[in-house]
């Protein structure tokens, strides 16, 4: 079991762009706050006490503990999968320098001896299979034999399992991921900061004729996971589509040919995770909070997570949709761009216990405050002291008049302790539009 020891580690208080410099073992005695350094070991610094729900019990200080020989840089995919497996669960250190990418020879390297397309859309069009029944039980040789099998491929390339005691960080202002899966699974003790992360694009869609009436493409891959795991940290990152919007994908069988999953979703029992300062940009499904309402074995109690400081641009629904958890979300400033497709900001899922206060919303002409929260399931909230263009909005109250077909009510049963500085929400766009993201760690 970890101890709280923060002697000798550089805290970053994200409220006031400080460093704060604790001198003890155990407990806090003293602090001295002083500017931030330049030049200064992001590796090193842990989440400061009291942010969020990641700084319960032992805290998150990920790999700042590491001793030389676990600290690596890295400058491409298979130099940092090697870094992750290194050294077991020992404390370390992984430093990107410049953007790496698992897919940089392209979808066609992953393909399967015999995939084609092009016969996989003649095999499986409505016209040709129908509408009532799924593929399953298609064998080794077929069409969708092949894709599943490419799949396959591009999921083991792609995908890379992140250690216990782990601190992923960005060097400079240009380092990212781009098309690969964190997985931050079944572990304790992650950090993720300074990354720009391109979402994967899912090579290999998978057609399904029988979901929903015209049926749909179904796409796998998360840019990060964050599955069964506790004391997780992801802060001043850029999660985004990149340089493949959906605006841009295809159309095949009348459908939107999908291939993004989720940027950032917490599930399976995970808990105890703050996200801050992050841009989080062009997406559709953006974070999932729970990914079952029967998961309630595995998810109450659980999925505590705090929001705060975030930019959200671009993103259609999902900001995030909560199950089960506790959920903390202050500061954050949510952008509907003009003429983007949009759905909701915050979804009510089964028993989820949502407290959004100090948030503020740029929303264009044509939609209303009341779309910022979609209720899935009957479960209380908390919206308090929210600003909509820069007006004082009450969510819940806008909500239930324009949508009363669903209700929602009002009191989380819960109230955040774990917060850092709370800013005017008036002014959060100004301080989150110029910090939050990548390469603005200050």
């Amino acid at each position: 079991m970890r101890s709280r020891v923060w002697h000798a580690h550089v805290i970053t208080s994200l409220a006031g762009c400080t460093a704060l410099v604790l001198g003890v073992t155990g407990t806090v005695a003293h602090a001295q706050v002083a500017p931030a350094a330049q030049g200064r070991d992001l590796g090193r610094e842990v989440l400061a006490v009291g942010d969020g729900w990641g700084s319960e019990g032992a805290g998150t200080t990920g790999g700042s503990t590491a001793t030389a020989e676990h600290v690596y840089t890295v400058t491409n995919w298979a130099e940092f999968k090697a870094a992750l497996k290194a050294g077991g669960d020992a404390p370390k250190v992984i430093k990107v320098k410049g953007v790496i990418d698992p897919v940089a020879e392209g979808c066609a390297s992953f393909a399967a001896p015999g995939y084609d397309f092009d016969a996989y859309l003649e095999k499986y069009s409505p016209e040709n299979w129908g509408l009532d029944k799924d593929l399953s039980g298609e064998p080794a040789d077929s069409p969708e034999g092949l894709r599943a099998a490419s799949a396959a491929n591009q999921d083991k390339a792609i995908k890379a399992n992140v250690p216990a005691n782990t601190t992923i960080v960005g060097v400079g202002r240009n380092a990212g991921i781009r098309g690969g899966s964190l997985q931050i699974k079944g572990v304790d003790n992650v950090i993720l900061r300074n990354l720009t992360i391109e979402a994967p694009l899912d090579c290999f869609p998978q057609w399904d004729p029988t979901d929903t009436d015209t049926g749909a493409w179904n796409s796998e891959y998360d840019a990060v996971v964050v599955y069964g795991s506790t004391h997780v940290w992801v802060d001043h990152n850029t999660l985004t589509d990149g340089r493949y919007p959906d605006s841009t994908l295809p159309t095949y069988y009348g459908q939107t040919y999908q291939q993004h999953d989720g940027l950032l979703d917490v599930v399976r029992g995970a808990n105890y995770v703050t996200v801050s300062w992050n841009s989080v940009e062009d997406h559709d499904k953006t974070m999932l909070i729970g990914n079952s309402d029967g998961a309630g074995s595995t998810d109450a109690g659980k999925l505590k997570v705090t929001l705060h400081h975030n930019r959200f641009e671009g993103i259609v629904e999902r900001a995030p949709r909560v199950r089960f958890g506790q959920v903390d979300a202050y500061n954050n400033h949510f952008v509907v761009a003009k003429g983007q497709s949009y759905g909701y900001t915050f979804g009510i899922g089964a028993s989820s216990q949502l407290y959004a206060s100090d948030n503020a919303f740029s929303l264009p002409a044509g939609v209303s405050a009341a779309k910022t929260l979609k209720k899935w399931n009957e479960a209380p909230l908390t919206a308090e002291n929210n600003y909509v263009n820069g007006k004082l909005t009450d969510l819940i109250a806008v909500h239930n008049a324009e949508i009363p077909g669903e209700t929602l009510q009002s009191g989380a049963g819960w109230t955040p302790t774990l917060r850092t500085k709370v800013d005017s929400p008036r002014a959060v766009p100004g301080i989150v539009g110029g910090r939050a993201g990548a390469g603005k760690v200050c």
